[in-house]
């Protein structure tokens, strides 16, 4: 599917990058627009993505990282799902303002287009869902995500289909994997937006540095 059949379907697939994203995010917020949204076009990502990284993890009081957390539906997701450490990041505030209290551990105001300020080694796990797609976040955060997780670790993500080689996920995900950054765990299609007829790759993969 290409990009305008895409940016005809799901505005936020029209914009670039940078602030004009972030604008967009803050206006969704008005009077909650964006879960409503979520859940009239029968949002799947968040559901999928935790049941996938719950099938995997035994231990439910490791770290982890909601990349990409937004209004916090992931974040929900891990809770009802027994899982109870776990920060947020977004890029917009006002999305971070409507995150649930008693969710999160620690919420984060960050880009990841760029180097986090976060250690090295610092997470057991991370989700990111809804994050890599048309003018959003670009492959070479996932060098970051490895390098703020401990060897072994799970990190499970979503990529819009659209982007996955137009953006170069392809190439990235091969590049960790030959590099021995981490090895892909699972790999295969999410319905992520039915109402939209919106596919993902939904990943899990397991660092390995």
């Amino acid at each position: 599917m290409s990009q305008k059949d895409i940016g005809n379907k799901i505005p936020i697939y029209k914009l670039k990058a940078g602030k004009e994203v972030e604008d967009y995010y803050d206006e969704w917020t008005v009077e909650n627009k964006y879960d409503k949204d979520m859940v009239d076009w029968k949002y799947s990502g968040p559901q999928e993505t935790v049941d996938l990284f719950k099938k995997h993890i035994p231990n439910k009081n490791i770290k982890i990282l909601d990349a990409g957390c937004g209004t916090g539906l992931v974040g929900v997701e891990l809770k009802n799902n027994g899982f109870g450490n776990f920060d947020g990041a977004d890029f917009s505030q006002k999305m971070l303002d409507l995150v649930p209290e008693n969710i999160y551990q620690n919420l984060f105001k960050i880009d990841l287009n760029k180097k986090v300020d976060i250690n090295d080694d610092v997470y057991d796990g991370i989700t990111c869902v809804g994050t890599f797609t048309f003018g959003h976040v670009n492959p070479p955060a996932l060098d970051e995500m490895v390098r703020i997780c401990k060897t072994g670790s799970l990190i499970c993500f979503t990529i819009n289909i659209g982007i996955y080689e137009e953006y170069g996920f392809d190439k990235k995900i091969k590049e960790l994997e030959d590099k021995n950054s981490w090895k892909i765990i699972e790999f295969f299609k999410s319905n992520y937006i039915a109402s939209k007829e919106v596919n993902a790759w939904l990943v899990l993969a397991q660092v390995t540095k």
